[in-house]
């Protein structure tokens, strides 16, 4: 069902196959009977927290060969590239106090300790691919039971620290980068309407961020009273309606104006090869072009997998980290310019003569 839904033919002159959807995530949300939530816990409380989880994480297969920080050991320049990486939340970036991270060698698996939560177990994927990403990290929550009592209810069921998150604490989300309906100005039509099937929208670092380059959240807010597979059948259903809307949009925005849509992308191409100062959020929206650009066949489809790479590395974190040393923003303007005309310098013009049978 994935492969026709990203892959399926449609008339007119629309994007050659591709993934609109970047990425899955599934995370849990866990918390040990015999400890207060974190928000509650006093010093000596959260430290036992710590050391228990690191201690039952260490015995999970997907973890045996992992990484394990405490929070307190890394710098703010370490914490900024972990969110930036979507490794850890903002909140447990800004922990002063007994926060931990387990990350697995692929990194498709970490484990926030002491966040708003004792546990977030988090498994991400690439493209859109529930079933594998709840599997491991079902099999994952599995594991770290085995080693220790959740804190669990018979009617309300994971007990969390925040109400939202009661009954399964899960929280299924996929990034979606929807230019078409940013561009056609419909994307507020579809957060008004997902919303009302409790399906949540939220920029690029979740909530409270923006959506540059017109990537988007896409996750459930329901997680009381359903089962994870009902949960994940109705936010795919949903995903499903949102990638026909998205292809709608872009066919229309071509068939209406192309010349403009192919202006655009021409000019953000241009800003690529020669520019000398951007910002982060320019950047995004130059590189959500480019994107689309071999969406569209004008581009190889190398520049798809660049345009992705680069959406994290041109984040301030990730700029600051090629200097080497502490930067002040408008360097960091100056590095970011240079590493892009770097990477777009070889960029060959468009074939605007690109078609889908």
């Amino acid at each position: 069902m994935f492969h026709d839904l990203f892959f399926s033919k449609t008339k007119g002159r629309v994007p050659k196959p591709c993934p609109i959807a970047l990425s899955t995530r599934v995370r849990l949300a866990r918390n040990l009977s015999t400890f207060p939530f974190p928000g509650r816990a006093q010093s000596g409380q959260k430290k036992a927290v710590l050391s228990k989880c690191l201690d039952a994480l260490e015995k999970v297969k997907p973890l045996q060969s992992s990484t394990s920080v405490e929070l307190d050991e890394l710098s703010e320049l370490d914490r900024q590239i972990l969110v930036e990486k979507h490794l850890i939340s903002l909140e447990l970036s800004q922990s002063d106090e007994s926060g931990g991270l387990v990350l697995s060698n692929d990194r498709a698996c970490s484990v926030m300790v002491n966040e708003e939560d004792h546990l977030r177990i988090q498994v991400l994927g690439n493209g859109l691919d529930f079933k594998k990403v709840w599997k491991l990290a079902d099999s994952l929550d599995s594991g770290i039971e085995s080693s220790v009592d959740y804190a669990f209810d018979k009617e309300l069921g994971f007990l969390t620290a925040c109400p939202t998150n009661l009954g399964t604490g899960m929280r299924a989300s996929v990034m979606m980068h929807l230019p078409g309906l940013v561009m056609s100005k419909n994307m507020d039509k579809v957060i008004n309407a997902v919303n009302h099937l409790g399906i949540a929208v939220r920029g690029l670092f979740g909530e409270g961020s923006d959506a540059s380059g017109s990537i988007f959240q896409i996750s459930n807010q329901q997680t009381l009273g359903e089962s994870e597979t009902a949960i994940l059948e109705r936010l795919e259903t949903t995903l499903e309606n949102i990638v026909h809307q998205e292809r709608m949009a872009r066919e229309k925005l071509m068939e209406d104006d192309g010349v403009r849509l192919i202006d655009k992308i021409s000019r953000a191409v241009g800003s690529l090869k020669t520019c000398f100062l951007i910002q982060s959020s320019e950047a995004m929206d130059h590189l959500s072009l480019i994107r689309l650009a071999a969406d569209f066949g004008y581009l190889p489809e190398k520049f798809r997998a660049l345009a992705d790479r680069m959406f994290i590395e041109v984040q301030p974190g990730h700029v600051q980290l090629s200097a080497g040393q502490p930067i002040e923003p408008g360097e960091r303007d100056r590095l970011r310019a240079e590493t892009l005309r770097a990477e777009f310098l070889r960029v060959p013009q468009l074939n605007l003569d690109a078609q889908v049978d």
